[in-house]
């Protein structure tokens, strides 16, 4: 090919092939290529020979030292090591076996459990015998048991029942209020009394669900000179006259304070 070569001279020439100088003639031959390993990558670009440095398995391109799990291996991990594939399948015990969830790596049956006579399969639930409120569920082979769980109750301790049959307490209906109970004086009234809470102008009643409803009263004045009656609400112009501080009754007289020479006389109208 245009190139001179020395006697004995070795070379390698696209194709993979290796050939010599012997004698004036150049003899070629396919490159032998020894591979210590189980599962080689394929030559990279350039070289003849497979590498070692990683492994195919399946096809799949594995670096060296990954760990992986086959397409079909039920829970066989492998791993990859100076070109070789080395895999592990987990030891799966003889019979029974704790959990039948399909992420368990071992096919069995998962075991029965024979509690008190009786024979459950494995996940039954179950009560007791006249205990409602006790649930037993069967999970290989072992039978476990727990209360019914019970909601938290935000009323007090006497205001709570049990009914016949039931699990869970419950609460009761507060007792309907038998009065009015004031906080600021500590008198309680009964439903319908009506009292005055110290305005006499004011009025105020128990209800029948122990609130308390009030009212003002309005006075409309209809003489000029009403008397003032001490804890009564309205001025009373039935009952006589006041005048300059003074009270007088009906049809009786008395001096003017502006002028001594008249007569005043209250009259009630």
């Amino acid at each position: 090919r245009g190139i001179p070569r020395e006697p004995g001279a070795r070379w390698t020439e696209l194709g993979c092939q290796s050939c010599t100088c012997q004698g004036g003639r150049v003899l070629c031959d396919a490159v032998s290529c020894s591979v210590p390993c189980s599962h080689p990558l394929p030559a990279p670009a350039g070289r003849c020979c497979p590498t070692c440095v990683g492994c195919l398995h399946e096809g799949v391109a594995r670096a060296e030292g990954d760990v992986f799990s086959p397409s079909d291996g039920n829970c066989t991990v492998c791993v990859c090591l100076a070109g070789n594939v080395s895999c592990l399948s987990p030891e799966c015990p003889p019979g029974s076996c704790p959990s039948p969830s399909p992420a368990d790596c071992c096919s069995c049956t998962p075991e029965k459990c024979n509690f008190r006579g009786r024979t459950y399969a494995h996940g039954a639930r179950f009560s007791l015998d006249g205990d409602d409120c006790t649930t037993c569920v069967c999970q290989g082979g072992e039978v476990e048991c727990s209360f019914t769980p019970c909601p938290v109750l935000d009323c007090p301790q006497h205001q709570r029942h049990l009914g016949p049959g039931q699990c869970c307490s419950t609460c009761r209906d507060p007792p309907a209020p038998a009065g009015c109970f004031l906080d600021d004086n500590g008198v309680e009234f009964p439903v319908g009394q009506i009292w005055s809470p110290g305005d006499p102008c004011e009025l105020c009643i128990c209800q029948a669900d122990g609130s308390v409803s009030c009212q003002r009263t309005d006075c409309v004045e209809t003489c000029p000179y009403p008397i003032r009656i001490p804890g009564q609400c309205c001025p009373d112009c039935s009952a006589g006259c006041t005048y300059m501080g003074r009270i007088f009754s009906n049809n009786e007289t008395f001096p003017s304070a502006l002028d001594p020479c008249l007569s005043c006389i209250c009259l009630v109208r």
